[in-house]
């Protein structure tokens, strides 16, 4: 097993390395041959590294590789002795330019990092995939494991026969063995990436293709998923939206995809949404519906398309340097997704998703201790992991949508253009994205920089009018000075009862209070149109016309804006979590935008279980449980409202038995069901779940769920439902399962994690918040950081008091700084429950 310490790799070491090195290109040959096989957990794994040394900064260097051991380190035709610690290949004796060949014995993976093997229990079939980002391509080759070291990656893949075998570039030669047993699958040299983005994957997939054409180029598409999904996987919709996304990018970059070939593979057990490597893309098979789907998720999985799309220009034709830049490529593949969506496909109103959901995530990170800059300080990859984040992500982009407003469209990407030219294949900073935007737009980015990128923090903006009329924009924002905003104001009025839209102007403000020339109304919406990133107060007149028309307000981009106000003051403590829910119960059944009505529900059944007054809960609980009850009756059938209302039962039946009957009736059909109700596999679980939660299902009874639907999303909600019955017992089990079973998935880890903390049955969970704090930094210095990441945030104590944390903060100061990062922002969370509850 490696250390910490020479498995957590330092940005001060990493830019060293490069510097004394240039890496040219990299041949790796994997033997997969042995997948099928249960007993064989390792798989042999050979690369040879060509590159040159400036011998005067070094004659030494050391490899990346995480597995089971090293065989043979072979440099410039020399066997060397192997001085390995389980992360780190050292290697002496460098020339000027060197041929390096490494043979190891990877592991395949559990964990979604590195090399994952997946056994269907559908079907028995073995598939394989690889998942990297930040550092895990060492956990399959020899490598240089930092983004600023490219090469041309040349795979040769041995599997079974049968196989769909898949890399970055196409296959340029296919020989099976005589007995016909296995196959060797060669692959094009990629052009020069970095090797995170490495890919392959192996297994029985199923296949649809397609291509793209635009002038005298052509992509050849193809989308895979399991055999055993192949009935649910809606192809046609998925390669609409990437030739309408490679349409988009392509005429606004100017700049022909790179790549090849474009396929996307659905995998199973993933951890991520989706991961950009070029030629080969991977996505959660969570956007494979097998049952009812709202248009919502749809919008979700075109925008995750596009999302990962933008990133074969962003991230890998062009590179940040070191992850302080991540938001190079992620606060731009999320701002350009999002674009892509709202202007080349069906998916109109991404922006308002956008506005109510995405920046939620992000204003909730920014509001931590933890916060960081956009730029970030990045000083080791244990920080790079945790850094795939709200900020990062979602204010990126938000900020990045203010920035476009601030220089003018044309500008932005006639910069992003010279951007791509400039820098093609190779790695940047953030001075390198400036440099173009300054030359196109003539304005000062550098001080906008310093403002939005360089500073922490979510602005609260206000409206206030004096005694005489004047109005007056307030801005505060936690230790930063004040930043300026480009925003619209929007002035309704109530006309008949219905919210009528008088007048919209754009203004400027840069400091603690503008004066605006904004007359009184109804309703005042300020950051109309959401082009700035800010949490909106509404005054006193508007919070009244919202609470009697919300309904009548025709725009969903200002529906969602009055949305995502009030559930940041809820968040914030000034808005009382109980006339937050009754606005819900209110409006929710007749919000139109499903995609609105999905984050509203989520937001409400959030507020139950954190912000509620102790002494109100149990009542606001039945209430929204009866809310949602009627929504599923009432809703459009088979509509996604409908959907959206169902789900929302089943996670408000999980903590109130209320409906424990209706719900038993509905699953075995001796009741009425809603009319028109998809009553998929899924749905069902969440259902089941809800009743073992509550006591109101049997161990057998959830057995037999199984046999209904022994698929390996079925296993994974059997385990979630098993642990959430609710006895002494069962959750002892699980606990000790969660923190010993090493054999768990991440997904069956995951499942245990929920089972165990359902219905918030402190009852039965609090003996174990002692325990917690011992096992969690042990946990963090054996575990995978994925693992560990689950366990600690998952099983984290919902306890009334700070003061066992707060404890183990004060005696565990040494401990590795990701972890501390982590238990601070729960403690802040935590926190923010106990203030906002007693707030009530």
């Amino acid at each position: 097993m490696s250390s910490n310490a020479s498995a957590n790799l330092s940005r001060s070491e990493t830019a060293d390395r490069s510097a004394a090195l240039t890496l040219h290109r990299a041949h790796v040959e994997l033997d997969l041959r042995r997948a099928q096989d249960a007993a064989a957990t390792t798989f042999l794994t050979t690369t040879t590294l060509e590159f040159d040394a400036d011998l005067s900064l070094a004659d030494s260097t050391w490899v990346d590789f995480i597995g089971e051991n090293v065989e043979q380190v072979t440099l410039n035709g020399e066997n060397v002795p192997v001085q390995y610690d389980g992360a780190r290949i050292q290697i002496a004796g460098l020339a000027a330019s060197n041929s390096l060949t490494i043979t190891a014995n990877g592991v395949y993976s559990r964990s979604g990092e590195g090399l994952h093997r997946f056994v269907d229990p559908a079907d028995g079939e073995t598939y394989l995939y690889t998942q990297y980002e930040p550092a895990d391509s060492r956990r399959v080759i020899a490598c240089f494991e930092q983004p600023d070291m490219k090469a041309r990656f040349t795979f040769t893949v041995h599997a079974p026969t049968g196989w769909h075998v898949l890399s970055n570039q196409s296959a340029v030669a296919r020989h099976e063995t005589p007995d016909a047993a296995s196959q060797t699958v060669e692959f094009a040299p990629t052009l020069p990436i970095s090797s995170y983005i490495t890919a392959v994957a192996a297994g029985p997939y199923h296949r649809v293709g397609a291509e793209w054409s635009r002038g005298d180029q052509t992509v050849a598409l193809g989308v895979f998923c399991r055999a055993s999904l192949a009935e649910h996987l809606d192809a046609d919709e998925i390669v609409e939206v990437t030739q309408q996304g490679l349409d988009f990018f392509t005429s606004n970059f100017d700049y022909p995809y790179p790549w090849g070939k474009y396929d996307q593979i659905f995998v199973p057990e993933y951890n991520l949404g989706a991961m950009e490597n070029p030629g080969l893309v991977t996505f959660t098979e969570a956007y494979v519906f097998r049952g009812a789907s709202t248009e919502s998720q749809h919008e979700g999985r075109a925008n995750t398309i596009l999302h990962e799309m933008a990133h074969m220009w962003f991230g890998d034709l062009v590179t940040m340097r070191w992850w302080d830049d991540l938001w190079l490529k992620e606060s731009f593949a999320d701002y350009m997704g999002t674009l892509a969506a709202a202007e080349a496909t069906r998916f109109s109103d991404a922006w308002v998703t956008f506005a109510n959901r995405r920046k939620a995530w992000a204003y909730a990170q920014d509001q931590l201790p933890t916060t960081h800059p956009i730029v970030a300080d990045i000083v080791d990859l244990e920080a790079a992991k945790l850094n795939f984040d709200g900020i990062t992500y979602a204010k990126g982009a938000a900020v990045l949508k203010q920035l476009v407003a601030f220089v003018g469209r044309d500008a932005f990407f006639e910069g992003a253009r010279r951007y791509f030219k400039h820098h093609e294949f190779g790695n940047t900073t953030l001075d390198d994205l400036l440099v173009q935007l300054e030359e196109t737009s003539g304005r000062d980015v550098r001080a906008w920089s310093t403002a939005w990128l360089e500073t922490t923090g979510v602005a609260t903006l206000a409206i206030e009018t004096d005694a005489t009329g004047q109005r007056t924009i307030t801005q505060t924002i936690p230790r930063q000075k004040p930043r300026p905003h480009r925003l619209a104001v929007a002035a309704y009025d109530l006309v008949n009862n219905r919210l009528v839209l008088r007048d919209s102007i754009d203004i400027d403000i840069d400091g603690e209070r503008t004066h605006v020339d904004v007359p009184a109304a109804d309703l005042t919406l300020l950051n109309a149109g959401d082009l700035t990133y800010a949490k909106v107060r509404l005054d006193a007149s508007s919070l009244a016309a919202v609470e009697s028309s919300l309904d009548t307000l025709d725009d969903a981009l200002s529906r969602g804006l009055v949305w995502s106000s009030l559930w940041n003051a809820v968040r914030d403590g000034e808005l009382r979590a109980s006339r937050f829910l009754r606005i819900v119960r209110r409006y929710a059944p007749s919000e139109s935008n499903v995609g609105l009505l999905t984050s509203v529900l989520a937001n409400a059944a959030f507020a139950l279980s954190h912000y509620v007054a102790d002494a109100e809960r149990d009542d606001e609980r039945r209430s929204w449980l009866d809310a949602a009850w009627s929504g599923a009756f009432t809703a459009k059938p088979g509509s996604g409202h409908q959907l959206a209302w169902a789900r929302a039962l089943a996670t408000a039946a999980a903590s109130d038995d209320g409906r424990a009957d209706g719900i038993r009736a509905i699953l075995d059909g001796t009741g009425d069901a809603p009319e028109g109700l998809s009553l998929d596999a899924d749905l069902r679980w969440m259902l089941v779940i809800a009743l073992a939660a509550t006591g109101h299902a049997t161990p057998d009874e959830i057995d037999d769920e199984l046999t209904r639907d022994n698929t390996s999303s079925g296993v994974t909600a059997h385990r979630e439902a098993r642990a959430a019955l609710p006895e002494q017992s069962v959750k002892d089990a699980a606990w000790h399962s969660a923190w010993t079973d090493t054999s768990l998935t991440n997904d069956h880890l995951s499942a245990t994690i929920e089972g165990f903390g359902a219905a918030e049955r402190r009852d039965l969970t609090s003996g174990f918040d002692a325990e917690y704090f011992e096992r969690i930094r042990e946990t963090w210095q054996s575990r995978s950081i994925e693992i560990a990441r689950r366990l600690v945030l998952g099983l984290f104590p919902e306890s009334d008091s700070l003061d066992v944390v707060d404890a183990w903060l004060t005696e565990n100061e040494d401990a590795p700084g990701a972890l501390v990062r982590l238990v601070t922002e729960q403690r802040d969370k935590l926190a923010r429950d106990l203030r906002v509850r007693a707030a009530q």
